[in-house]
């Protein structure tokens, strides 16, 4: 009987375990949000040890245990290696690696939140994009993805421009989500807006946030 699965999916984040093992996060396709352990990835020459970095997108092949994943074997097929040598670039992502986190459950139908996580990666080494752009276009859709999206705030005045912006982001499919630039008085009016969805929809702090609020 087959006692193991194949998951597409990307790692969310890693956290040491015991002496040469790894617990890591991984959102994928076929089952949402679940963790895996993997064994040795930590002992030098591990085959395992670069399929555990976060950013690591790829296929998984898991031994489906009683209360636990493990990892068997990685096809990784798009590490990201830009962002890992970008410092601020790195924060980005470990920010939407977490609002992902944050929204994600196990056994939920999450394609949709793996897919912005992916494109979002992509975008942020696209040099016609503004980091900051494409963070307020993560944000907002991931509200929309999520079913939390309340529009504009009650008394608010927008420019129509950022009216356009914001409706082209709630419509749009992800394929086509990072295909236009903004004006930098529309961006800081996605920025402002952004800000006020997060404090008022999500009920906690990002840690990477805040470090990115510091370096930029």
């Amino acid at each position: 009987m087959q006692d193991f699965i194949q998951v597409t999916g990307i790692i969310l984040k890693q956290t040491p375990i015991g002496e040469y093992d790894r617990r890591i996060c991984l959102l994928t396709k076929e089952k949402g949000k679940i963790s895996a352990f993997v064994r040795g990835s930590r002992k030098p020459g591990s085959r395992l040890s670069s399929a555990t970095n976060p950013f690591s997108f790829g296929v998984f092949k898991l031994h489906e245990g009683k209360s636990a994943y493990n990892v068997l074997e990685a096809d990784i097929q798009n590490y990201f290696e830009d962002l890992r040598t970008d410092y601020i670039g790195a924060y980005y992502g470990m920010y939407f690696a977490e609002i992902a986190d944050y929204y994600t459950r196990e056994n939920s139908d999450e394609v949709q939140m793996l897919k912005l996580l992916y494109q979002s990666l992509r975008a942020l080494s696209v040099p016609s994009l503004t980091r900051e752009l494409v963070r307020f276009i993560f944000e907002i859709k991931s509200i929309v993805i999520n079913g939390e999206f309340p529009g504009v705030p009650e008394g608010w005045e927008i420019e129509a421009s950022t009216e356009y912006a914001l409706q082209y982001i709630v419509n749009s499919t992800i394929e086509k989500l990072y295909t236009f630039t903004v004006s930098e008085s529309v961006q800081a009016q996605l920025e402002v807006l952004t800000d006020h969805y997060r404090h008022k929809i999500m009920d906690r702090e990002f840690k990477s946030l805040e470090i990115l609020k510091t370096l930029c």
